[in-house]
């Protein structure tokens, strides 16, 4: 069985990209926008930089694995000298865990070099990796963005701009997708036609950013332009940006989970605020529910706001049940059972007097295999909770994600071979209930949506 973070999904990756049209350190901008989508890959970091004003083919590149504080110190960063970089976390999704598939990728290349920082899947990566080492024009590769780096190269051998080689690449590509490339003169942009995976434009003193959200680029002590558009490809210059939309599509499909789970709730995607859409999802979760509690919890971080959101529509105060630890740095799957109870018990621990002799309703965002849900009942039940009544503000996960997500196969789904009541028994909780899919669009309205973890309505295929 596996416990905390291992019940929880994860986001591939998160990108950062900045070009400074003056002389800037931008390695500590890189910094700063990365150690704000730690939350989105906490297996590697890395960062690429480059002087837009010094020879050609000059990236350099420090990668390694570890959290962004793990990877870089003061002095690290110090020594990454440019006006012109793109960085990277990492949860791996496809490839490994390993040092080889940490990001930025650098290559150089006939006509000169690059740097590529990706987040999303590209699910006909095998078959474009076939072509390529058919043609000879790539070795072993162990990720789809190596496969997606090469397949670029390679246009660029036969293109005028880096920014046409991108393009040209995209129209091979199927799956979800943001990417950000650095050429030694120019940064260059693309996301998913679909506009599954996100990214933001910023901008910061003359200076343009991009990256997967936009709490990353304030973090960074910018501010939000707007979303990339679903297909477009941005090229910043020391001209400034260009548009290219002659890629975007008329369907798109935003991924519902970023709002319910991945970004960070100061993030605002696509128009919608991220804490606006779980609020949202906590009181559609209580229009539609008639259970009597003395207290509304949510499990930190993910549950609280869509806790405050029942809370609001449902008249049950609200209330902090659970201390969490935010000095845990990255958990791993624990060897014995013991050890896997206090993991748990390490990052979250339960605030005796406030659940003591009460009836609570207890959200969070999802359920995946139950094991961390039943052991946080056990938990408050053990301080004196006299009734735990689980809300979750997402539809039953059924369906495996293909476009970036870490969802499991549907047999490590418990929703998918359980029902509703089965899996209340498991977890050991005296009601269970789920958001409505027809919910859904009151988190994000007006926005169209990939919910195929749901419903098996896969965009792309």
């Amino acid at each position: 069985m596996e416990y905390l973070p291992d019940d929880k999904l994860h986001e591939e990756c998160g990108v950062f990209g900045i070009y400074a049209p003056y002389p800037r350190q931008v390695a500590h901008d890189i910094y700063c926008g990365l150690t704000a989508l730690q939350h989105r890959g906490q297996e590697s970091a890395g960062i690429s930089v480059s002087d837009t004003r010094g020879p050609m083919g000059n990236i350099a590149t420090v990668k390694g694995m570890g959290l962004v504080s793990e990877v870089f110190d003061k002095a690290g960063i110090n020594g990454l000298t440019g006006n012109i970089g793109v960085g990277h976390v990492r949860y791996s999704t496809t490839g490994g865990s390993l040092p080889e598939n940490a990001q930025p990728i650098a290559m150089n290349y006939i006509k000169g070099c690059l740097a590529l920082v990706h987040n999303g899947n590209i699910i006909n990566a095998a078959g474009l990796k076939e072509e390529q080492m058919y043609r000879g024009q790539a070795h072993y590769t162990t990720s789809d963005s190596e496969v997606l780096a090469y397949e670029i190269i390679s246009e660029r051998v036969r293109s005028d701009s880096i920014e046409e080689a991108v393009k040209r690449a995209a129209l091979k590509l199927k799956g979800g997708y943001a990417v950000i490339i650095m050429s030694p003169r120019k940064l260059v942009a693309i996301r998913d036609p679909y506009g599954i995976k996100p990214l933001a434009l910023g901008e910061k003193d003359g200076a343009f950013i991009l990256a997967s959200e936009s709490s990353a680029i304030r973090s960074a002590g910018g501010k939000l332009i707007r979303d990339v558009l679903p297909g477009e490809v941005v090229t910043v210059t020391s001209e400034g940006i260009e548009s290219d939309r002659s890629l975007c599509g008329k369907k798109e499909a935003h991924c519902i989970f970023e709002y319910i789970y991945f970004a960070r709730s100061d993030s605002v995607i696509d128009g919608i605020e991220v804490r606006k859409a779980r609020f949202m999802a906590g009181q559609a979760l209580a229009r539609h529910d008639r259970v009597s509690a003395d207290i509304v919890c949510g499990v930190p971080d993910s549950g609280l706001i869509a806790a405050e959101g029942y809370a609001a529509a449902s008249g049950i105060p609200f209330n902090i049940a659970f201390h969490k630890n935010s000095y845990i740095g990255r958990s791993f799957i624990k060897p014995t059972d013991e050890e896997r109870r206090l993991a748990v018990h390490m990052k979250l621990n339960v605030l005796d007097s406030v659940v003591r002799g009460k009836t609570i309703v207890l959200i969070d965002d999802s359920i995946v295999r139950g094991n961390t849900m039943r052991q946080l009942i056990e938990m408050l039940r053990a301080s004196g909770a006299t009734g735990v009544h689980v809300r979750i503000s997402s539809p039953p996960f059924l369906y495996p994600c293909y476009y970036g997500t870490d969802v499991p196969s549907k047999g490590q789904l418990i929703a998918s071979e359980h029902s509703t009541d089965e899996v209340r028994e498991r977890i050991g909780a005296d009601s269970l209930a789920y958001l409505r899919p027809e919910d859904l669009g009151e988190m994000a309205p007006g926005l169209s949506l990939c919910s195929a973890c749901f419903d098996n309505d896969y965009p792309v295929l």
